[in-house]
C-alpha cells in the first residue's frame, strides 16, 4: 500500500511525543489501581463524538462517585493508542474493539471490558467536487484515501470497504490525514479525494458543503449494509492481565461507564452537548447538537458486547488484514472482550 504523510505528521509527531512524555513521567505512580493510583486512560481522539462517554462520564462526576481518580489523555490516532497501553504507559484505551483481535495476532492480549458502541459511528466522506467520481468503493482504485494514520480502525474501515468492493489495498493511496481540522483542511486543499471521519467533522463538511456522505456507518442500518453486520466499535479496552489483577478498580470503572450510558439514553443532544465542555462545539454550539444527535444511536444502554457483532469484526478482519487473514479459525474471541464487569453494574 502506498502512504503519504505529507499532512499533518510533523504535528502529530509532537503531540505524541508530549502525550508519551507526560504518560511516562509518572508511570511508576499510576501502575496499581486497586492500590489507589491513578488510573490513565487514552482516548482515541478526546473531542469526537464516537468517544464521547469518556469525557461524558468525568463531566458528571461519575468516576468520583466510585472513588476513582481517572487522568484523561487524547491522541487521535488509535494506532499510537494502542502502543502506548502495550508499553504500560496507560491503564486503558477508549478506542476501537477491533484492535483487541489484531493485537491477539501479534501475541498480545488486550480484552474490551466495556462496549460503548455496537457500530463504528464513522463515515466515508467524498469531496465534494469528487462526489460525481466516487459514487461507490468500487470507484476507490486510483484515489487518495484519507485516515487517521495506518493501522488505525479508519484504516481497518477503509480496506474492508475497499476488499468487499473489489478493490485492493494496493490500488489506492492511503493518506495520514488526521482528524478534525486537519481532515477538513486535507480533503479541502485536494490532499485526499475521500476519507473515513467521525462527528463533528462529518457534520462541518456536510454543512459547508465541502463534503457528502458516500457510507454512513453511524446506524446499524448503515452498518449492515457496508459491512455485513454489526461492527462493535468503540470500548475501553485493557491489557488482560491488569483487568486480572485489578478487578476492583475495572468494576469501578465499568459502574462508571454504564450509568454515563444509560444517561445518554435518557437524555436528549442538546443536553448532553450542555455537559460537555464548551470548546468541544468549535465555535458552533448547534452544530455540534446535530452532530451528537446524528450519532448518538451508536451507543450501547448496558456496555454490552454484542456477540455477533464481535464475530462479524473478525470476518471483515479476515478479509483483508495481513495479520487475521488465514488466521481466523485461531483466534479466541472470548479473550477480545468480557461481559463480567458491565454484568454487575448498578447491582
Amino acid at each position: 500500500m502506498r502512504t503519504s504523510y505529507r499532512v499533518g505528521a510533523a504535528a502529530l509527531a509532537a503531540v505524541t511525543a508530549l502525550s508519551l512524555t507526560s504518560c511516562r513521567s509518572s508511570k511508576s505512580s499510576s501502575s496499581s489501581g486497586d492500590s489507589g493510583g491513578t488510573v490513565k486512560i487514552m482516548v482515541g481522539g478526546i473531542d469526537k463524538v464516537i468517544y464521547l462517554p469518556a469525557k461524558l462520564t468525568e463531566q458528571l462526576g461519575y468516576f468520583k462517585e466510585q472513588g476513582l481518580n481517572v487522568q484523561l489523555l487524547t491522541e487521535p490516532a488509535g494506532a499510537i493508542a494502542e502502543n502506548v497501553l502495550i508499553s504500560g504507559d496507560v491503564q486503558g484505551v477508549v478506542g476501537f474493539y477491533d484492535h483487541t483481535i489484531d493485537l491477539q495476532t501479534k501475541g498480545k492480549c488486550i480484552e474490551s471490558v466495556v462496549q460503548f458502541a455496537d457500530v463504528p459511528g464513522e463515515a466515508e466522506m467524498v469531496s465534494a467536487d469528487k462526489a460525481g467520481q466516487i459514487s461507490s468503493p468500487a470507484a476507490f482504485k486510483g484515489k487518495k484515501l484519507g485516515v487517521t494514520s495506518p493501522g488505525s480502525s479508519t484504516d481497518f474501515l477503509t480496506r474492508a470497504l475497499a476488499v468487499k468492493a473489489g478493490v485492493q489495498p494496493s490500488d489506492y493511496t492511503t493518506v495520514k490525514a488526521g482528524a478534525g481540522a486537519t481532515f477538513i483542511a486535507t480533503l479541502g486543499n485536494g490532499g485526499i479525494d475521500a476519507g473515513m471521519t467521525t462527528d463533528p467533522t462529518i457534520a462541518k463538511l456536510t454543512q459547508s458543503g465541502k463534503g457528502k456522505v458516500l457510507l454512513d456507518m453511524r446506524t446499524e442500518e448503515g452498518t449492515r449494509k457496508a459491512l455485513g453486520g454489526l461492527y462493535p466499535a468503540s470500548s475501553l479496552y485493557m491489557d488482560c492481565n491488569y483487568v486480572k489483577s485489578n478487578p476492583q478498580t475495572v468494576q469501578k470503572l465499568a459502574n462508571a461507564f454504564v450509568k454515563t450510558l444509560g444517561w445518554i439514553k435518557a437524555h436528549k443532544p442538546d443536553e448532553i452537548a450542555a455537559k460537555m465542555p464548551a470548546d468541544y462545539a468549535g465555535g458552533d454550539p448547534a452544530l455540534y447538537k446535530k452532530a451528537i444527535g446524528d450519532s448518538i444511536g451508536m451507543f450501547t444502554a448496558d456496555g454490552v458486547m454484542p456477540a455477533e457483532g464481535a464475530k462479524n469484526v473478525l470476518e471483515v478482519l479476515a478479509q483483508f488484514s495481513p495479520n487475521v487473514k488465514g488466521k481466523k479459525d485461531t483466534i479466541d474471541l472470548a479473550k477480545t472482550y468480557t461481559t463480567e464487569f458491565v454484568s454487575k453494574a448498578g447491582k
